[in-house]
């Protein structure tokens, strides 16, 4: 046999994609060089590694063996990397996170002081709903998510980051009186919901189902900041997380209506599935967010106390 690591590499993420448009993406290759190394690569082999069935793509059993391996040879080349560079005091590698949108507002505090220490630390993150995040830990294609509800599967460890807390908001200019309101002030409200997978989504409709509101009016929108800026508009209300609107609420652009049973608590949490081992740099960061937690939660969200 005489596959490449590149051809590993490229084989390893069409089974991490499902796709050779979104391998060739993340590689930043041409779809037509994915395919052809692809091919070569399976031409190593008397066993099918992929099938194709209508337009998408399958990994045969066989072919997730081989990216099983694949996985772990570059595990091991990290590793000697690692080694190579750790004998100049230097960590490298990769570090590959998946956080929900709201999260980036909590994952950039505890990412910048480690980044600029390990300045040839890599990182790859992905920025997406709930339900992608937990999806990209099921498959183990990244060393940790960032969310606020756990999932029931599969069995993950966890470092508790910051509460998080999602109020009802409003735009500016509306008055409102500050005493809180009855809970079935939501049933004349015109909703503003994020789309399915959504963790904001679901707390919404948990405190909706718990409640026995009759919601009718609702629109849905595909990210938080789309849904501050219909909120902004005058176009709706939503449930929001306290973490994601802080410049809006200073600046008089969006404001907390107060509601019996508001605010949602719930914890910003890292997870990552239960028994995973470790990369030299996904260790080192794992260190650095339980070491530098409580600094950094002083430092950069203290001005939770004021709401």
């Amino acid at each position: 046999m005489h596959y490449t690591l590149n051809q590993l590499q490229i084989f390893l993420k069409v089974t991490q994609t499902l796709s050779v448009t979104k391998a060739a993406e993340e590689l930043h290759l041409t779809q037509p060089a994915v395919s052809i190394q692809l091919r070569k690569f399976q031409e190593q082999f008397d066993i099918p590694l992929t099938e194709v069935v209508g337009r998408r793509i399958y990994i045969t059993d066989f072919g997730k063996e081989i990216a099983q391996l694949a996985d772990g040879i570059f595990q091991q080349v990290a590793a000697l990397n690692y080694k190579t560079h750790s004998q100049k005091g230097q960590l490298t590698g990769r570090l590959k996170l998946s956080t929900v949108s709201t999260g980036m507002s909590v994952m950039t505090f505890f990412l910048s002081p480690f980044l600029k220490q390990h300045k040839r630390v890599e990182l790859i993150m992905d920025v997406t709903n709930r339900g992608t995040a937990i999806e990209s830990l099921e498959h183990n294609t990244v060393d940790f998510s960032l969310i606020s509800i756990l999932p029931s599967v599969p069995v993950v460890e966890k470092v508790d980051l910051l509460e998080n807390r999602l109020f009802l908001i409003g735009n500016g200019k509306e008055k409102f009186k500050k005493t809180p309101y009855s809970k079935h002030i939501l049933r004349d409200l015109r909703l503003i919901f994020r789309e399915k997978g959504s963790g904001t989504r679901q707390v919404m409709e948990d405190f909706i189902d718990r409640n026995r509101l009759d919601v009718v009016q609702k629109l849905e929108l595909t990210s938080n900041d789309a849904v501050k800026q219909a909120v902004m508009a005058d176009l709706g209300y939503s449930i929001m997380p306290l973490i994601g609107i802080k410049n809006e609420l200073q600046n008089g652009l969006l404001q907390i209506i107060p509601v019996q049973g508001l605010p949602v608590k719930n914890v910003w949490r890292l997870i990552w599935l239960k028994g995973k081992r470790h990369s030299p740099v996904a260790s080192a960061f794992l260190q650095h967010v339980k070491r530098e937690k409580e600094k950094i939660v002083q430092e950069g969200f203290g001005w939770f106390g004021d709401y």
